[in-house]
């Protein structure tokens, strides 16, 4: 069985519109056909799940305490145990289904002391590799085209875990001078990483997003970042859409507006768009 694509919404800064790219290019690829797992590793509020209509059931789990074993679980030493004794059942109780074609995992409280508990490994190789280690034993065979995984929007433990794991990087970035800053300091972080490590991730798409076309400054910017990243820029910028936020504050992506706005429609289309790019750019099956 061909082992699915993997890729992480990633860029050090935050607000820049990762879970909603994650979210979207997940339901756009469910869209084409493909088979999609979403895991969400972004913190403990849980974002991708409250995207997705999710975070309700998800909420009630943990609050019962029935959310055992959860995402932070499969970093832990005892997790070859805990299969060992559960089965597939282990891997089973992680993934949830949405009503918008993908499955997700989705984040959870344990995730809040990860990055201090992986720190506390010595081997820098296993410190970065679980989350890898998790997805080839567990996941790969289990008929998925596409993984993409919400990384936190800072550089840590778990970010790292998260860029070790996958093929290639999505840079959400908005319109602007600091963002552009950001995407060059990603690009050369994942050069030194892949110097350091044994990896060949790489900057496969940066996705501008939130773009008001009626300014001159958002045009200018997307411009810029075209003529920077002539190879790696999304094909379709992700236009500003007031009713796409709308959406996703009814646990909803644009896709699954019933009478959606012109920017919405707009949206969907460069959803599709990109996804199928980067499937093509990662090398799967489009």
């Amino acid at each position: 069985m061909p082992t699915p694509v993997r890729a992480a919404s990633f860029l050090d800064k935050g607000g820049t519109g990762k879970t909603t790219s994650v979210a979207h290019l997940g339901v756009a690829l469910s869209e084409q056909g493909h088979e999609v797992l979403l895991i969400d590793l972004a913190g403990k509020q849980g974002d991708l799940a409250k995207h997705l209509g999710k975070w309700e059931d998800v909420k009630a789990e943990i609050e019962a305490d029935d959310d055992w074993p959860n995402i932070s679980t499969v970093f832990d030493d005892t997790w070859d145990k805990i299969v060992d004794k559960l089965g597939d059942s282990a891997v089973d109780e992680l993934i949830i289904e949405t009503d918008e074609g993908p499955d997700l995992i989705p984040a959870h409280p344990g995730l809040d002391s990860l990055d201090a508990e992986l720190g506390n490994i010595d081997d820098a190789e296993d410190r970065y590799s679980r989350l890898d280690k998790f997805l080839t034993e567990h996941i790969d065979s289990r008929g998925y085209d596409v993984v993409l995984v919400d990384l936190p929007g800072l550089t840590n433990n778990v970010s790292y875990n998260g860029l070790w794991a996958v093929d290639g990087v999505i840079a959400p970035v908005e319109m602007g001078p600091f963002e552009s800053e950001q995407a060059v300091a990603l690009r050369n972080d994942l050069e030194k990483f892949q110097e350091r490590f044994p990896t060949d991730v790489r900057l496969a798409m940066v996705l501008p997003n939130k773009i008001d076309s009626r300014t001159k400054l958002a045009e200018k910017y997307l411009e810029a970042f075209s003529e920077e990243y002539p190879d790696e820029i999304a094909p379709e910028p992700v236009p500003l859409s007031q009713d796409v936020r709308n959406a996703a504050e009814r646990g909803q992506t644009a896709f699954a507006l019933e009478d959606p706005s012109t920017t919405a429609s707009r949206a969907r289309e460069a959803f599709l768009t990109d996804a199928e790019e980067l499937v093509n750019r990662l090398g799967g099956s489009a």
